[in-house]
């Protein structure tokens, strides 16, 4: 089973890259994960023109079998059982592989959430990137633990 995540922008502080890892090496022994780190666009361009060449970069590293979960805060909260339940489902569609994105500083172009499964939200509350990245990844094994009855989730 596989699972791809593609985000704007690095985690450039060492305890954002060692809690990434933290739970990247736990997901590994479920999935094969892969992790795309893309340059944010370039800080001339306008907001809206930032976030189209950042969309041109995230769909170069997407393929017809990805299924793109674009996480916005416009998008579904989802508690994390019911989570666990949606990439249950997502992973059992033969051919298709859960493709989780993360935007940039202003969020995801339009055109690329209108291509999404879904528009996934971690609540109203605003976070920086490199903290979205780090609860992704968590929610991602909490709902794995779920899928298989550990007790990492009560």
């Amino acid at each position: 089973m596989q699972i791809k995540i593609i985000c704007i922008g690095k985690l450039k502080k060492s305890y954002w890259q060692d809690a990434a890892a933290a739970y990247i090496r736990r997901l590994d022994s479920f999935f094969s994960l892969t992790l795309f780190e893309l340059k944010d666009g370039p800080g001339h361009l306008s907001p809206q023109d930032r976030m189209q060449a950042e969309a041109r970069s995230i769909l170069a590293k997407t393929s017809a079998q990805d299924m793109l979960i674009c996480l916005d805060s416009a998008g579904k909260p989802l508690s994390s059982p019911s989570l666990a339940s949606k990439l249950q489902s997502w992973l059992e569609e033969p051919g298709r592989i859960p493709c989780f994105i993360l935007g940039g500083a202003y969020g995801l172009a339009k055109e690329l959430t209108a291509r999404s499964t879904m528009l996934l939200s971690f609540g109203p509350m605003t976070l920086p990137h490199e903290l979205a990245r780090i609860v992704l990844l968590e929610q991602l094994y909490r709902a794995t633990a779920i899928m298989h009855n550990h007790p990492y989730h009560h």
